[in-house]
């Protein structure tokens, strides 16, 4: 993708670090009329999360990306995930575009869009764990899977780091004002 695009921004983050918690706080801080929050289509059901997704079967899923019509996807946790191309028509007409992503598919993302900013969202190791077994997705086994699932992120400008140990407005808060000065940006060029 040229440059010249709206920037992406790529959240990502362990599991049970908040991160579906505070998109959904900065969706609703945020100019609608500036950034957008992109969908992700998955092979997993509406009922199984709270996450306002569009649920795909396997065989779906695998017809759309082949046909290309996903700008990213990726596999974790048993499921396909992907984020629909219309993301790319989004940012030609000025737009910030706020994808929720995983940590592993971080390289093939920036391989993907030259213009692009990363968020990790994290918190520690046993408050993701309470949180994941609040949620009541997934057993025991499952959880302790999950958190032993490791992703060294490197040290890189392009990845801002933020803290959700504490309460979510403050955490939400935070990442709202990283995607206003994003927009921000983008209006001054």
């Amino acid at each position: 993708m040229p440059e010249s695009l709206a920037p992406l921004v790529y959240v990502m983050g362990p599991s049970g670090a908040g991160k579906d918690t505070l998109l959904a706080y900065a969706r609703a801080h945020v100019d609608p009329n500036r950034i957008l929050f992109a969908h992700r289509y998955i092979t997993r059901s509406m009922t199984a999360t709270g996450e306002n997704h569009i649920a795909l079967s396997r065989e779906e899923f695998v017809a759309r990306r082949e046909a290309g019509l996903f700008g990213l996807s990726w596999e974790s946790h048993g499921n396909a995930y992907g984020v629909g191309i219309e993301i790319d028509l989004w940012r030609k007409h000025n737009f910030v575009v706020v994808v929720s992503g995983a940590r592993a598919a971080w390289a093939a993302a920036q391989d993907r869009y030259a213009n692009i900013i990363g968020i990790l969202i994290d918190a520690p190791a046993d408050l993701r764990a309470a949180r994941l077994a609040a949620r009541g997705r997934e057993g025991e086994a499952a959880i302790r899977a999950r958190m032993a699932r490791e992703i060294p992120m490197p040290l890189d400008a392009n990845i801002h780091r933020l803290d959700n140990s504490g309460s979510a407005e403050a955490a939400g808060d935070a990442l709202a004002h990283l995607l206003r000065m994003t927009a921000e940006a983008v209006v001054a060029v």
